[in-house]
């Protein structure tokens, strides 16, 4: 496969040349993160595998780009289940699939702890996985036909990494930076300071000056200049108002899981939330620790995520838009 250089232009070209370069983003939705899929005269590799219940979805849409090609490496750029949902199937899938997954975790995985990955206190799942090596900050990967640098990406999540290609300028965000935005900031919601963690983070990524970002969810983009400006627009909104920062966090967590179950008794959500550990966290703390005030609480978020025409209400029933 010839790589030299590829210039990215115009944006309705941005997926023919990055095909050219052996990249493809199969864009999914937000249940599930985008899958970048690597190929050329190296191994193949998958960035990202999904949430558990797209698994055989995933694993048939990676058969389709790959052909009869092997899919040789799986890598995470973090461990939350919309990510790497999808490791079991592709594991099964390709037996001699060889996965990597950042440093932090490796022993939580190893020993499957689903209260430090998160998946329980979230109240989402994740089949297990193993996993066979890691993806070092500061160290590169020839990931199809291309080099990789591997940074460190704390903020969203303490242990992310993203992955940079520094020829092309071609990076692969993760949940670090999205078009509009950037994932919740989870290590705030269990009380720990990582605002200024997410705001070195946008700092590295204006220092490697991207050409195009592929990010976790959403379309591809070339403008992460304006990109990381909404970002910290964002950022600065957090960090003058937490508590703005956790309540957008809770009705996150609430429209994932509709995607989902797709519909619910609110009665069976409000189960769900007084059960789950991350709500009684970041929730006011009266409400953590009554039913009913939850109820209200609860009733009070929904009626935003109406308004913000996130979630649709028919009687006790609650339904995702």
């Amino acid at each position: 496969m010839d790589h030299a250089r590829i210039d990215l232009p115009v944006e309705t070209d941005i997926a023919a040349s990055l095909s050219a370069i052996g990249i493809t983003c199969i864009e999914r939705g937000w249940l599930s993160a985008n899958n970048i899929l690597l190929q050329g005269d190296g191994p193949t590799a998958l960035v990202d595998s999904g949430y558990a219940t797209h698994a055989e979805q995933t694993v048939q849409l990676v058969a389709n780009a790959l052909q009869s090609r092997p899919l040789d490496l799986l890598l995470n750029t973090h461990l939350h289940s919309d990510h790497c949902g999808g490791n079991a199937a592709l594991q099964t899938a390709y037996p001699t699939l060889i996965t990597r997954i950042p440093p932090g975790q490796a022993d939580v995985v190893t020993d499957w702890d689903p209260v430090a990955l998160t998946f329980e206190p979230t109240g989402q799942h994740c089949p297990r996985f193993s996993h066979q090596g890691l993806l070092t900050p500061g160290t590169s990967l020839r990931l199809g036909g291309l080099d990789w640098d591997i940074h460190a990406a704390k903020g969203h999540d303490p242990h992310s990494v993203i992955l940079f290609q520094p020829q092309h300028r071609v990076l692969i965000s993760a949940d670090a930076l999205w078009e509009n935005g950037f994932g919740i900031v989870f290590p705030e919601l269990e009380g720990h300071q990582a605002f200024d963690e997410v705001a070195d983070t946008l700092q590295m990524i204006e220092d490697l000056d991207p050409r195009v970002v592929l990010p976790g969810h959403g379309r591809l983009f070339l403008n992460a200049r304006a990109a990381l400006e909404r970002a910290r627009s964002r950022l600065d909104l957090f960090v003058q108002q937490p508590e703005r920062h956790r309540r957008h966090a809770l009705k996150v967590l609430i429209k994932f899981k509709l995607l989902e179950w797709q519909s619910v008794s609110e009665a069976t959500l409000l189960d769900w939330v007084t059960s789950t550990p991350y709500f009684k966290l970041a929730m006011p703390p009266a409400a953590s620790a009554d039913r009913a005030l939850a109820g209200q609480w609860l009733d009070d978020v929904l009626q935003e995520l109406v308004r913000s025409q996130a979630i649709s209400r028919h009687g006790p029933t609650i339904f995702n838009c």
